[in-house]
This record gives C-alpha cells, structure tokens and sequence, in this order.
C-alpha cells in the first residue's frame, strides 16, 4: 500500500441526504461483504484477514455517530487481529472523527467517490459479454487476476465473492477471437445494482471495452428489475470516472481512508 498522498477532490458543493449515503453504503457492505464484522456504537469494524481495505475498514453506519473511544476500540481489535486499523470516512462519520485520525498521524489516503444513475435507460448489450448468475471456477480465477489478487489472496477472495447472499450478474467480455479480455460483477439489492470492479485488459483500454461491459450489466439490471445503479471509483482514475458520466453517472459522495502512521 501506497503512502503517497493523492490530491483531493472537490468538495460538494451541495449536501447529500443522509439516508441517502445510508443507503448506498449498506448495498456496499451487503455486495463485497467482509469475513467478519463488529458492530460498536454506530460503527463497523471489518476484518476480512486484510485482503481489500474496504473489508478491512472502520465505517460509520449511522449520520454523526460518536467517534468517542471508537478509534481505541479498532486499534485494540485490529492488533489482536495483526491487521493495521484502517478507517474509510465517508460523509455519515462526524468531522472530529477524521480530525482525531489525523491529529494522531493517520495519513488521508485513496480518496473516491459513489456515482450513481437514477434510471437505466434501455442498452444493446454487447454480443461479446456473457453473464452468468453464479460464478465458475474460471470466472473467478480470472476475476481476481484481472484484479490483481496474488495467487495467495485468490481463496479468500473467491469465498468472499461466494459470500454475497444477493443477486450477482458475473460478466465475461470477449474480444472477436473469443479471448477473454474483460470482468465485470454487479449486484442486486432494493431495487438498485451495484457495479464492482469492471476490469479490462490494460493493452486493449480506450477502446470502449469498458463501455460494453457496464452497458451489458445495466441490461442486466433492467432484466431483473433494478431501477438504477451505482458504483464506487478512486478519484485519480480520470478515465473511469470520464466513462461513467458518459454512461449517466453522476457523483453522490466522497469519501477516503485513514491509514496509521508508519512505525519506526
């Protein structure tokens, strides 16, 4: 994991709905869930043996939770774990909490934001994407090298996929040789899916690979009932974010981590 700070985005200029974040942040808890959790006081600790900082993270799941003795709690729990006590600050958890962490030398980290879409107008999918409702052993491995899990990381995070209890679509795109050169997961829950990890071969990108993967995924969504989308994206991941406007995503949120100081 990176140290380096990236340049932080914008801030909104106009304010979210609190129920509104609520919402979307339990669909994303529900859609990649973590090995385990601990509810405290207003908050989550996920622990998910630190495979992904979003299932290895403290989350506020209530607007302005107390922050009082929470970042003691993680700290002890994550070391009794061997895991570092990482925080993701989205807009439910109160400004002190994220001026505590950074008082105690925690270094803002990974800022992204949550688009959405609030219809899922009709799309021709692609011909070249397959989605399945239940994942394969090759879709998996694929998946998480698409992703770049290594080799030692690829049982926990395909039992973490086998762990979504929701609806999934698991989508496969192919290029005109039949080469698979695309992933893509979506996920079902009130009416909404949520989009994770649309990935395409790094030599083919810019080529609208990207594009056909989510549009097919958003038929899927219409297939099944969904009336709108979202998703989760890393602010320096300019290409993305272009892609998703382009497809009728707008931002909702921000949010980022809070990873602790390095020990000397």
């Amino acid at each position: 994991m990176s140290l380096a700070m990236p340049m932080a985005i914008a801030a909104q200029s106009t304010p979210v709905d609190p129920e509104t974040i609520r919402a979307l942040e339990e669909r994303a808890f529900n859609a990649w869930p973590a090995r385990q959790s601990v509810l405290h006081g207003g908050w989550v600790f996920r622990l998910s043996g630190g495979f992904t900082k979003r299932a290895n993270s403290v989350n506020a799941l209530a607007s302005n939770a107390s922050f009082s003795g929470v970042r003691a709690a993680a700290e002890a729990l994550y070391a009794r774990h061997g895991l570092p006590p990482v925080f993701r600050i989205s807009p439910l958890a109160p400004a002190a909490a994220d001026q505590e962490l950074a008082d105690a030398g925690y270094t803002y980290f990974d800022p992204s934001l949550v688009m959405a879409t609030a219809g899922l107008d009709a799309a021709q999918a692609h011909a070249c994407v397959q989605i399945e409702s239940t994942s394969t052993a090759a879709w998996l491995d694929g998946f998480a090298a698409a992703n770049g899990v290594q080799a030692q990381n690829h049982a926990v995070h395909h039992a973490m996929v086998h762990a979504i209890a929701l609806p999934c679509a698991f989508a496969t795109l192919h290029d005109g040789a039949g080469r698979t050169i695309g992933f893509g997961l979506a996920v079902l829950e009130r009416g909404a899916i949520g989009l994770y990890d649309i990935v395409v071969d790094p030599s083919l990108r810019g080529r609208g690979h990207g594009s056909s993967l989510v549009r097919a995924l958003l038929q899927w969504g219409r297939d099944v009932g969904a009336g709108s989308a979202y998703l989760q994206v890393r602010a320096v991941n300019g290409g993305a974010r272009s892609l998703y406007a382009g497809l009728g995503f707008a931002e909702v949120y921000q949010y980022h981590y809070r990873i602790p100081p390095a020990k000397v």
